[in-house]
């Protein structure tokens, strides 16, 4: 002999209630996306320009108390910025940012003569910004960094061009 189950039909209030319910527990979440600041929001948030991260950052992790971050593109990137200095943003990139420093940095690097050198720590120094390669390290005018440069082209994109020459100190004999 089998068991039966009588399914009891739900009240309308109780469905009402239900929906309420469980709509008052999604709407916070969908609330902190529209509220959550964009990288570069982030980046300015701590005293650096915008132009550190090129355009397309797709998204970004930040754990306030300790600074780690991870910044996300849609796949790696390159550039050039005048004919100086070429950079390579990997698909993500990590470290930790503080108040005028981003240290322990992962997945950018500039071309140095022949050769691919990770940038591991930026530094901002009133109106510059040092950037460090653990052997050697270079200041800009923070300026240089107020556009986001895009991948492949860097700043000289179109109709969008901007003519700052930046010289590359990494290399510089003087």
């Amino acid at each position: 002999m089998g068991l039966l189950f009588r399914r009891r039909p739900i009240s309308l209030t109780a469905l009402i209630c239900l929906t309420l319910y469980l709509t008052s527990l999604l709407t916070p979440l969908a609330a902190d996306d529209d509220d959550q600041p964009s990288a570069y929001e982030v980046l300015e948030d701590y005293d650096f320009p915008v132009g550190l991260l090129p355009k397309g950052v797709i998204g970004y992790d930040l754990d306030k108390n300790s600074g780690k971050f991870a910044a996300y593109l849609n796949g790696s990137c390159s550039f050039s910025l005048e004919g100086s200095y070429q950079l390579k943003y990997k698909s993500t990139i990590r470290g930790i940012i503080s108040k005028d420093k981003l240290s322990n940095l992962e997945g950018v690097s500039v071309k140095i003569l022949l050769f691919w050198v990770n940038i591991i720590e930026v530094i901002r120094r009133g109106d510059e910004l040092e950037f460090s390669v653990g052997i050697a390290s270079a200041n800009f005018p923070i300026d240089n960094f107020e556009e986001r440069p895009q991948c492949g082209c860097g700043l000289n994109c179109g109709d969008n061009q901007v003519r700052k020459i930046i010289r590359n100190p990494f290399v510089d004999s003087s």
